[in-house]
């Protein structure tokens, strides 16, 4: 698999929209419902490439993002804490890659889903919405 690497959104990129946490939810839900994990293992290479290239691609959308509303925290809140712990797991997903121990390709999708479905709720709740 090659590896591709996304270049974080620019201070431009950012300003334009919010992120679209409905669409990641959408991949999240697709990667982490129990009664179709089996047919993770059965996607065609290209569309489970895909499908991890968008979560990647997600993740380093929303990082920024979670990361500038936790800073807005007071420096030693729990909650802010808890933020950056999960910006610090979610940074460290993303500097792995897959491996055949941990279930290839689809096990690190679902990881990363996990990781992305975290940074999802901290920027509803940051940003006073709930999901």
């Amino acid at each position: 698999m090659r590896q591709a690497t996304a270049h974080p959104p620019t201070a431009e990129d950012q300003d334009q929209a919010p992120p679209d946490i409905a669409t990641m939810r959408d991949v999240i839900d697709r990667l982490l419902d129990p009664d179709v994990a089996f047919e993770l293992l059965v996607l065609e290479p290209d569309e489970m490439e895909t499908l991890f290239l968008q979560l990647r691609g997600h993740i380093e959308l929303l990082v920024p993002e979670v990361e500038q509303a936790a800073r807005k925290l007071p420096r030693h809140c729990i909650p802010r804490y808890c933020v950056l712990a999960c910006l610090g797991e979610a940074r460290e997903k993303l500097r792995a890659g897959p491996a055949a121990r941990f279930g290839g390709l689809p096990g690190h999708a679902r990881r990363l889903a996990r990781v992305l479905n975290a940074l999802c709720d901290h920027y509803e709740q940051l940003n006073g919405r709930e999901h």
